[in-house]
C-alpha cells in the first residue's frame, strides 16, 4: 500500500519510469533526459549454489540471482523508489543499504524483508557519483551477507551527464572465504577465515575467470573507455591497475565533482568503495586488469581487455621479429 501511495503522489509531478538494470560487466545506457524522474527499482534477494572457481561450487546470497547484483543507474535529482523482494525459498531476511542514500541506514532499516515478503523505501539522489549497495541484514550478521555476495553498484549521473565515451564497463572486486558445507562438494562461508582476513579467492565480477575468454572486455584501438570499478572487500583495499595502460582520468573514490586525477598508474579502492577510470587504448593487444597487490592474481583477481585494430609503431613497437 505504501508503494502505491508513493508512486501515485510522485506521478502527479514527475514521470515515473522503471530503472534499467544490467548484469556486470554491462552498464545501463547513459541517461539523456534533462529532467528528474521517479525511478522504480525492483530487486529480488535469492540464495543459490553457483560456480566460484574451477571445481568450486559455493552457496551464494545475491540480488537478482547474480554476484555482484545488478548495476543501477539514476540521475541526480531523481526520486528513487526501491522495492526488495525476498524469494520464498530464502532462509534468511535480507535488505539493501545503498551508499547513495542520505538517510538512516542507507535505507536498510526500511526495507528488511523476510522470505516471501517485500520491503520498500524511497530516497532522493542528491549527490552524483558511483556508489556501493549491499545487504545489511543483522541475521545472522551483516558480514555474512556481504561476504556471501550481496552487493552491487549504483551510479548517480550528474544532472548534466557524464562526457560521452566509446565504451563503458563495470568491474567489481570481492573476496571469498570458504570451507566445506554439510552438502558434499559445496563450499560455504568460513567466518573464521573472514575474521582472520585470509580469503581463499579474490575475484572480479563474482567468480574466477569472469573477465577471461568469453567474458573478456572488448574494445577497438582508439576507443576511450570508462570503467566503473567497485570493491566490496569485505576486508581488503584494491590496488586496481591495467597492465599496459595509464588512466587518463580517475574520479577518486567514485566522486563526480571538480577533482579528477590525471595520468594515474594504479588507483586505490577502499573496502565498500569505488572508482571511475577513463583511458584511451592506443594500440591493439590483450591488457590485463589486476589487483596489483599481485599475489591476489593467483587467487583470481585478473581479467582481460581485448583490443583489436591497427598497430601504431609510433606509440608502441615491440621490435621483436614475429616467429
Amino acid at each position: 500500500m505504501l508503494g502505491v501511495l508513493v508512486s501515485s503522489v510522485h506521478a502527479k509531478d514527475i514521470p515515473t519510469i522503471q530503472a534499467q538494470l544490467t548484469t556486470l560487466p554491462q552498464v545501463p545506457t547513459p541517461i539523456t533526459r534533462k529532467e528528474a524522474a521517479h525511478v522504480v527499482v525492483n530487486v529480488e534477494a535469492k540464495e543459490y549454489v553457483g560456480t566460484l572457481a574451477d571445481a568450486v561450487q559455493y552457496k551464494f546470497w545475491s540480488f537478482n540471482g547474480t554476484v555482484p547484483g545488478p548495476m543501477i543507474r539514476v540521475r541526480q535529482g531523481d526520486t528513487v523508489e526501491v522495492h526488495l523482494k525476498n524469494h520464498a525459498d530464502s532462509i534468511f531476511p535480507h535488505n539493501m543499504d545503498l551508499h547513495a542514500v542520505n538517510g538512516p541506514g542507507g535505507g536498510a532499516g526500511s526495507n528488511l524483508a523476510i522470505p516471501g515478503k517485500e520491503g520498500m523505501f524511497s530516497f532522493k539522489a542528491l549527490a552524483p557519483g558511483l556508489y556501493i549497495y549491499h545487504c545489511a541484514s543483522p541475521v545472522p550478521n551483516i558480514p555474512a551477507h556481504i561476504a556471501n555476495g550481496m552487493y552491487g553498484l549504483i551510479l548517480v549521473d550528474p544532472a548534466e551527464g557524464l562526457p560521452p565515451v566509446d565504451k563503458e564497463y563495470a568491474v567489481f572486486q570481492s573476496e571469498f572465504f570458504t570451507m566445506p558445507s554439510a552438502e558434499k562438494g559445496i563450499m560455504e562461508l568460513s567466518m573464521e577465515k573472514g575474521l582472520a582476513e585470509h580469503p581463499d579467492h579474490v575475484v572480479f565480477n563474482g567468480k574466477a575467470g569472469a573477465l577471461i575468454g568469453d567474458g573478456q572486455l572488448e574494445a577497438k584501438a582508439g576507443d576511450i573507455i570508462r570503467l566503473y570499478v567497485g570493491n566490496i572487500g569485505p576486508n581488503s583495499t584494491s590496488s586496481f591497475h591495467i597492465i599496459g595502460e595509464i588512466f587518463d582520468k580517475v574520479y577518486v573514490e567514485g566522486a563526480i565533482g571538480e577533482t579528477i586525477n590525471k595520468n594515474v598508474q594504479t588507483t586505490l579502492i577502499p573496502s565498500a568503495g569505488s572508482v571511475i577510470v577513463e583511458f584511451k587504448v592506443d594500440v591493439p593487444g590483450a591488457y590485463l586488469l589486476v589487483d596489483h597487490s599481485i599475489f591476489r592474481v593467483a587467487k583470481g583477481a585478473i581479467g582481460i581487455l581485448s583490443v583489436t585494430g591497427e598497430e601504431n609503431p609510433s606509440i608502441f613497437n615491440s621490435m621483436d621479429p614475429v616467429n
